[in-house]
């Protein structure tokens, strides 16, 4: 999440030579006017992976060397860690800069949040997390007896056996379209999870036959922005609201946002800092990736608004600022962070009585297909309009379009990999026949005009 500019000086430090490190150091202070008489501070959290701690005390040494000053968190999720730098850079206006802090911030919020809700049974206190044996397992643990009686947690995959995210996690689950290992399922039991540094979530059930539906970073979009809008209707705000996506959303969400819902919706490239920046541009940015990873932010002035409201409205709207208010004090002030979108989840399902099968059919997801395509440089693809069209090579584009006009309801793209020489394609349809045919033809077009090497991509993948 560093601003691009800080990307490059980041790029420039870590290709210097040991003996040049002082003078880029210096370089980049002037470049930014940093003032070199001001004291530096550094807040540092650690996962459980065995590496952390020596990574961790290399930091330090770093820091102590160059004179800085240091607050060593220790074990700390990456959203737990970007509250604590919130709550120091505020002067403790965000929260107080401690776990207990940031459990009890999130923790009033949601118990406050869902004791508005008329009647909660048992199905809406009890949710299966599964944590991906990393950080988070360790944090909802001490979080527990914060929410009770509110929420009952179940872990699994908690980290006492197993390796990190191997056959658990969000990011296995979402690929796989299964559930993880070690999580015991019974028909539609609501369950979620983490991934390894607890910044993504994905729900899952499986219904009465058997079959697994996944609930991904789509349907939460639209299950939080749904809420917010029907909020911000009955206090007469009309605030301005935007659903950030990427190409990979679902046509399905999309449409349901803007036609059911009314919410206008935006695309940004893939990757967070894009969604993130794009939706700092709303009064209320709504983003979330696909794969679970998302957020809301709240401009300033749009908070100072609703926490206004909240003390001078009267009855049925005050009601509805105060759920507002607890919604802007649940979501941290990271890119995302899995265990406050998870409670916010959990609030609005029980508010608004809803089951985790009837908040999956609210739409249904068209089927997709992705795939990998080898090329011998994928730099010969650039791409426009958010990557959803490709301008080089020459052709791909129009190859695109003429097999997409095959198939209904269909679209495709492809985007060249960050970090390899492969290129992506992505393609959608009617039917999953459809869209497993029109990714192979894709697949194909992109092979024959960008340079592919080694096996031509076959059809069934």
């Amino acid at each position: 999440m560093l601003a691009p500019s800080w990307e490059e000086h980041a790029n420039c430090l870590t290709n210097a030579d040991e003996q040049d490190m002082l003078r880029v150091l210096m370089d980049i202070s002037q470049r930014e006017a940093v003032n070199l008489q001001q004291d530096a501070f550094i807040v540092i959290g650690r996962d459980t992976r065995p590496s952390s701690e020596k990574l961790s005390q290399s930091v330090i040494d770093g820091v102590t060397v160059l004179g800085g000053q240091f607050h060593d968190y220790g074990l700390l999720t990456t959203p737990q860690l970007h509250y604590m730098v919130c709550c120091r850079n505020t002067n403790g206006q965000y929260g107080k800069a401690t776990i207990e802090g940031y459990y009890q911030k999130l923790s009033d919020a949601f118990m406050e949040l869902s004791k508005q809700a008329s009647c909660i049974g048992h199905e809406y206190k009890s949710l299966k997390v599964d944590c991906a044996n990393g950080i988070g397992a360790l944090k909802l643990r001490e979080m527990e007896h914060y929410l009770s009686p509110g929420l009952s947690l179940q872990l699994f995959n908690d980290g006492t056996k197993g390796k990190l995210n191997y056959l658990c996690g969000a990011d296995f689950v979402k690929s796989y379209q299964k559930p993880p290992m070690g999580m015991e399922m019974k028909s539609n039991e609501r369950c979620c999870s983490l991934d390894g540094d607890a910044d993504r979530i994905v729900y899952y059930y499986y219904d009465v036959e058997g079959c697994f539906h996944l609930i991904d970073g789509d349907k939460i979009a639209t299950l939080i922005s749904s809420f917010l809008k029907e909020l911000l209707l009955e206090i007469g705000q009309s605030l301005n609201i935007g659903v950030v996506q990427t190409a990979y959303a679902n046509g399905s969400s999309t449409r349901y946002l803007e036609e059911v819902m009314k919410v206008p919706v935006y695309c940004a490239k893939t990757g967070v800092k894009h969604l993130h920046h794009k939706a700092q541009e709303f009064d209320i940015g709504v983003y979330f990736e696909a794969n679970g990873h998302g957020t809301v932010l709240f401009s300033k002035g749009a908070e100072a608004k609703i926490r206004q409201l909240a003390k001078e409205l009267e009855d049925k709207e005050k009601k509805a600022a105060k759920m507002l208010e607890n919604i802007i004090d649940l979501f941290n002030q990271a890119a995302g962070d899995a265990i406050s979108d998870m409670l916010v989840i959990e609030a609005i399902l029980a508010l608004k009585g809803l089951t985790v099968q009837q908040w999956d059919a609210l739409y249904t997801d068209l089927p997709n297909r992705q795939i990998k395509v080898k090329v011998a440089d994928r730099q010969v693809i650039s791409t426009t309009d958010a990557e959803r069209r490709a301008v080089t090579p020459p052709g791909l584009q129009e190859a695109i379009n003429d097999l997409v006009k095959k198939y209904k309801l269909s679209r495709a793209f492809v985007r060249p990999s960050g970090t390899e020489d492969v290129v992506r394609v992505y393609a959608e349809a009617d039917s999953q026949e459809s869209a497993d045919s029109l990714a192979h033809e894709v697949g194909l077009a992109v092979f024959q005009l960008a340079g592919g090497i080694g096996e031509v991509p076959r059809p069934g993948f």
